[in-house]
C-alpha cells in the first residue's frame, strides 16, 4: 500500500511542480506560501491524539491519514514537514497567529471557523458518535436520553462536540478536556457516563480498552466535513492547496489514504 500511495504521489507532485512555482512568485500576494518555500518547511498543526487522523504511535512517532496528508502536501512543495503538536482548542489561533501554516487536525468545517480562517477540503467526513460502557449505551435510544440532570457528559474543549452537547443536551453536566487521553481517563474512572466525540474515536477507544465493556453508537448523529485551515490572508496558498487536492484526488492517492487508515485496521497495534 505504501509503494503504490508513493507512485500515486509522483504523479501528482510531476503535476503541481509548475503550479508551485508560478505561485511562488508572486511572494507580494501570497506571504505565507513565500515563507514556506523560502524557509523550506511547511508547519502543519495537529492535536496528536485523534487516531486514525494523527496519532502518536507506541514508538513516539507522529502517524495517521493527515499526517501522510500533510508530508504529500509538503514532499509537492520540495519542503520539510514540521508537526507542531497543540491542543485542539488552540490550533486555530495558532494558524491565525502565523505559529502555524496549516491545521489538520479532524477539524469540522463549519461557519464560525470559516468566519476566522479558510478552509480546503474536506478530505474526509465524520460524525458525532456517544462513547459508553455497555449498560449506559443500552438506554441510549436518542439524543434526549442523554439530556438528563443526571448525565455527566465529557467532550474536547473547543471541538464540535462540545457545541453538540451544549445545543442538544443541555440538561446534562459536561466537562470538557485539553485531550482525548484526558477524556477517557474520566470516562474509564466513572466519572463520567459518556464521551461525545467522532464516530472513529469512540469506535477505536473501544477497540483499545477491550476490558472496559465500552462500545459505540453504531450509526454517527451527524455528518460532518473535516477540512484544512488555512492561514488567513493568503489566496494563492488556498488555491494551492485546492489544485493541490484536486490532484491527489484524480490520482486515487487520497482514496489509498481512506483505504489504509480508515478501511484497514492494522494500524491499530502501532497504537500507545
Amino acid at each position: 500500500m505504501r509503494r503504490s500511495l508513493r507512485a500515486g504521489f509522483a504523479v501528482t507532485f510531476a503535476l503541481l511542480w509548475v503550479a508551485l512555482a508560478g505561485a511562488a512568485g508572486a511572494q507580494t500576494d501570497s506571504p505565507v506560501l513565500a515563507r514556506i518555500v523560502k524557509a523550506g518547511e511547511l508547519r502543519v498543526g495537529m492535536s496528536g491524539d485523534q487516531p486514525p487522523l494523527n496519532f502518536k504511535s507506541n514508538l513516539g512517532e507522529m502517524m495517521g491519514l493527515e499526517v501522510d496528508l500533510a508530508r504529500a502536501l509538503a514532499e509537492v512543495m520540495g519542503v520539510k514537514l514540521v508537526i507542531v503538536q497543540k491542543p485542539f482548542d488552540e490550533l486555530i489561533g495558532a494558524v491565525k497567529g502565523g505559529e502555524v501554516d496549516l491545521v489538520m487536525s479532524g477539524m469540522t468545517i463549519t461557519p464560525s471557523r470559516n468566519l476566522q480562517v479558510p478552509f480546503v477540503g474536506p478530505y474526509y467526513l465524520s460524525g458525532k458518535s456517544i462513547l459508553a460502557n455497555s449498560a449506559t449505551l443500552a438506554k441510549i435510544k436518542t439524543v434526549g436520553d442523554l439530556d438528563k440532570p443526571k448525565m455527566t457528559l465529557v467532550a474536547l474543549d473547543g471541538s464540535t462536540s462540545e457545541a453538540f452537547v451544549q445545543k442538544f443536551m443541555p440538561k446534562a453536566k459536561l466537562v470538557t478536556t485539553k485531550s482525548y487521553d484526558d477524556a477517557v481517563k474520566l470516562l474509564l474512572a466513572n466519572k463520567v457516563q459518556a464521551l461525545v466525540a467522532d464516530q472513529e474515536i469512540c469506535v477505536l477507544t473501544g477497540l483499545r480498552h477491550p476490558k472496559a465493556g465500552l462500545g459505540a453508537l453504531s450509526k454517527p448523529l451527524t455528518i460532518e466535513p473535516i477540512g484544512i485551515a488555512v492561514a488567513p490572508g493568503d489566496p494563492l496558498l488556498v488555491n494551492f492547496l485546492e489544485n493541490s487536492f484536486a490532484a491527489l484526488q484524480v490520482g486515487g492517492s487520497l482514496d489509498g489514504l481512506r483505504e489504509r487508515w480508515v478501511r484497514n485496521g492494522d494500524w491499530v497495534t502501532q497504537l500507545r
